[in-house]
Formats: structure tokens, C-alpha cells, sequence
């Protein structure tokens, strides 16, 4: 839907509402986490980062949604790439989608890195890691643009034009290689492996609905056409039949 002001244009498709909404609640809820920082009020906000042994032994399950919508205040980086990353991909899957279906989709993704997060956690005995950020959701958006639009070119690293398919492979690579590799780093990489593992078995899931519906109808469609030509050939051997009587 396009709708025009004046000598300007203003596109809805350029910002579908989910995504704009997002990208929202995203920036101002940084500006809010890195004023705070600088006010000495940031401990207002450790409660809804995603913490294992809160989560595990407080029940503080809020924070596998919360988690998604804070990010690094001591950096621009962090949301910087994951905002562009969500306009740039995440608006496409929206108009195709539809803004219900791409929000379930979005949240899915968020929440199940975080509770991959949660297990790999607890299975290395480090409840208390702190982690931040939509990647987990934005990593199962590349995923799904790269299913949905295969041979689309975009930029890898936002300089190499490359196809898409060929992109969500190699950062699933880098994803699963560094999850099980150690790093210092800071960055979560169960979390992007888990968005993307997630995102996947929902797109598959999807797949099969889709296929089965699919297969019905065309089913039912073969049968209503065998059905159409047996009657016109009854209907002819009787017209046939009277004709010869006559």
C-alpha cells in the first residue's frame, strides 16, 4: 500500500509496521539503557537481560523475551548491525508474510536462541553469563530470506554482492563453528545458531502444512475433473445411443 503528502512519498512497504515497531521500541529502549549507564542507573535494567540461573532457579522466564529488545550501551555496533539487518531483510519477509505471521516468526526465533542460550549454559556451569541482543531473531531472519529468496543478491559484510543462499551458509558455518569453539569474545554465537536452528524448523514446518494443503487440493481438483469427464461420457454414449435409436 502506497500513500502519497504532498510532493513526497511515503511507502508503507518501505517500513512495514512490525518492522518499523521493532526497530522502535529497539533504539529507544538503547538510548534509554545508555543514558542510564551514564546516570549510574543501569542496574534497573540487569533484570532483563537473560541470566540461566535466574531463568532456571527464579522462573524469571520474562527474560527470553526481554533480553531481545536490550542491547551493548557501551557500543553502537551491536544494535547498529542488528537494526540495518532487520530492515534490510526482515522488510521483504513482513510484505511476504504479512506482519502476524512475521512477528510470531521474529519472537520464535528470539526465544528459542535464548533458551539454547539457557542449555549451553547450564550444561557448562555458567548460569550467571549475562547475555543482551535481537541477534538470535535477526540471525533467523537471514535464514529465512535466504530460503524464501535463494538466488536474491545482497552484500555479505555490506560490501560483496553474493546470493543469499550462499550467505545464510556461510554464516550458518561461522555460527555453528564458533558455538562450539572457544572465544572470548563476548558474542553469543549459541544464540545465533539457536535463531537460526529454530527458524529453520519452523520454515520446515510451514513447508509441510503448505505441501499437504497443496497436494490436497490438487487431489481434490483431479477428482472433480475425472468426475466431470466421466459424466460427459455417460451423458455421450446415452446421446449417441438415442441418436441410433432415432
Amino acid at each position: 500500500m502506497r500513500h502519497t503528502r504532498g510532493s513526497g512519498l511515503l511507502t508503507s512497504d518501505f517500513f512495514p509496521r512490525g518492522v518499523k515497531w521493532l526497530l522502535i521500541s529497539n533504539v529507544a529502549l538503547f538510548l534509554l539503557y545508555f543514558f542510564a549507564v551514564q546516570f549510574r542507573f543501569s542496574a534497573i535494567f540487569y533484570p532483563f537481560g537473560l541470566i540461566p540461573g535466574q531463568v532456571l532457579g527464579g522462573f524469571a522466564v520474562w527474560q527470553l523475551v526481554t533480553y531481545m529488545f536490550l542491547h551493548d550501551p557501551y557500543g553502537f555496533s551491536h544494535i547498529l548491525f542488528n537494526m540495518l539487518t532487520l530492515w534490510m531483510f526482515g522488510a521483504d519477509l513482513e510484505r511476504t508474510w504479512g506482519r502476524k505471521e512475521f512477528l510470531k516468526y521474529y519472537f520464535l526465533c528470539g526465544i528459542g536462541a535464548g533458551i539454547c542460550v539457557v542449555i549451553g549454559n547450564a550444561l557448562f556451569g555458567t548460569l550467571n553469563t549475562r547475555t543482551i541482543g535481537a541477534s538470535g531473531a535477526i540471525y533467523g531472519l537471514l535464514l529465512a530470506f535466504g530460503v524464501l529468496y535463494p538466488d536474491r543478491v545482497v552484500l555479505f559484510s555490506f560490501l560483496f554482492p553474493i546470493k543469499a543462499k550462499y550467505f545464510v551458509m556461510i554464516i550458518g558455518a561461522i555460527a555453528f563453528l564458533s558455538s562450539i569453539g572457544a572465544s572470548g569474545s563476548g558474542v553469543s554465537h549459541v544464540a545465533h545458531l539457536g535463531g537460526m536452528v529454530f527458524g529453520y524448523g519452523y520454515l520446515r514446518g510451514i513447508g509441510r502444512k503448505v505441501d499437504l494443503g497443496t497436494s490436497l487440493r490438487k487431489r481434490y481438483h483431479q477428482w472433480r475433473v475425472e468426475r466431470a469427464k466421466k459424466k460427459f461420457q455417460v451423458y455421450m454414449r446415452k446421446h449417441d445411443r438415442d441418436r441410433f435409436v432415432q
